[in-house]
């Protein structure tokens, strides 16, 4: 079987049910599915590649912290940033292709075919738009043959817009029709995340969002048919409203936990030598603490926080579906947020503390997800917001289902990322 597996950001069912209005969904078999905790992008695409959970193939989060260069990773792209047998390795050692786009970590063997924006940054400021492509020549041909190139700024920062899943969809599209798209072909559609993480699951604009990506997914459709693909399409998380905003680096600051450099009076962290840093990713934090840190004693700080949910250690491990993730790549301490609340990660007070790059859209260099690069500042120019209440969605709870629909008959036994995943990879045997 040649199968199109669309994975779509933000896609719950709770926002599905609510906004759906496409034709095509009736003629798909839908269904409520489990993601996995946490619930952001990395973990549930490795999830679905792997058909584990995290704490077995080790993505813990959007990013983590390398306890030997004492730094924070965050949007890295390897492959091999992952553990554990992809479902499809059987497939292609019988010949089968694989084909990932805009997927997370896809960069390396994995795959026969691979697209992932790769910009060069220049030295002295500026960034030259380019895509990694697998093969060397596959993105400058779909340029050519799409008639427009990939604009990054569509795909995250202040211009972010449906025209990243416009081209992204126009790109597996083109691949479908010119029978150049891999027998297994992953494709990652971005956009409404965006909009719903900007303006909240509740505003009209997340209903016109929720218009274009069925457009996409109805082309989609449409094209994997005619080329003898099946489909399946899942979301990897459910947004909810963000209402208030935790600090965890300032709660270990108060407390001495945490330390920063003062570099020309901005504050950086000092991670060589914090008993503890807190890795903020939406709803998730991972506490990591040095040797001589008491992880009950660090959690015993954010327990009675308001809005903190969980706190999860070994020792107070909590329940399925949130529950501590018993990696290496975790930390000692795992927070939860409560609905409506999701973590920061910034540790300065002052608005003249806060680093160069907080104003920036700095995606690998900031030690935390920042929800607030969607904004742009009014000064200086060419500057994101450092204002968190500004921030209309997040998500990281898994206990609102995702959807999952499929062109092809699922067992009945399958009801989350996991077991789908085990689905497919008996499916293209």
């Amino acid at each position: 079987m040649k199968l199109l597996v669309v994975q779509c950001a933000a896609l719950g069912s709770a926002f599905w049910k609510r906004w759906k209005s496409a034709s095509f969904w009736n003629d798909l078999e839908v269904r409520d599915a489990k993601t996995v905790f946490p619930a952001v992008t990395c973990p549930a695409q490795a999830s679905f590649r792997t058909a584990s959970d995290p704490a077995k193939h080790g993505m813990v989060a959007n990013g983590f912290f390398d306890p030997v260069l004492h730094k924070a990773f965050f949007w890295e792209q390897s492959s091999g940033l992952y553990s554990g047998k992809r479902i499809w390795e059987d497939f292609r050692r019988g010949g089968g292709t694989v084909g990932q786009i805009c997927w997370q970590q896809s960069l390396g063997t994995d795959s026969d075919l691979v697209l992932s924006p790769a910009p060069i940054h220049k030295h002295h400021g500026g960034m030259i738009q380019d895509f990694y492509a697998r093969p060397a020549t596959l993105y400058k041909d779909l340029v050519a043959s799409i008639g427009r190139s990939f604009k990054l700024q569509s795909y995250w920062g202040p211009l972010t817009s449906a025209a990243s899943t416009k081209w992204i969809a126009d790109a597996t599209v083109e691949l479908l029709e010119t029978g150049r798209a891999a027998d297994l072909q992953l494709t990652y559609l971005p956009h409404l995340d965006y909009e719903l993480q900007k303006n909240g699951p509740d505003s009209p604009k997340a209903n016109a969002a929720f218009q274009m990506l069925e457009d996409a997914l109805a082309e989609l459709l449409a094209a994997a048919k005619k080329a003898g693909y099946e489909t399946l399409i899942f979301g990897d998380y459910a947004m909810g409203p963000a209402e208030n905003v935790v600090y965890p680096n300032k709660i270990l600051r108060k407390a001495e936990a945490f330390r920063a450099r003062n570099v020309s009076g901005m504050l950086y962290p000092d991670l060589y030598s914090s008993a503890a840093f807190a890795l903020c990713d939406h709803q998730v934090a991972h506490i990591h603490l040095d040797a001589k840190a008491d992880p009950a004693e660090i959690a015993g700080l954010f327990k009675g926080i308001a809005g903190i949910r969980s706190v999860l250690t070994k020792d107070e491990p909590g329940d399925a579906p949130v529950a501590y993730i018993d990696n290496p790549r975790a930390g000692e301490v795992i927070l939860e947020a409560d609905d409506g609340c999701w973590f920061a990660y910034p540790w300065w007070d002052a608005k003249a503390e806060a680093p160069d790059y907080a104003t920036h859209v700095d995606i690998h260099n900031k030690p935390g997800f920042d929800p607030c690069e969607l904004f742009a500042a009014l000064w200086p120019p060419f500057s994101v917001s450092t204002d968190a209440s500004r921030v209309g969605g997040t998500h990281g709870d898994p206990r609102p289902p995702i959807v999952l629909a499929s062109s092809f008959d699922l067992p009945d036994n399958v009801d989350s990322i996991v077991s789908a995943a085990a689905a497919v990879k008996n499916a293209i045997k």
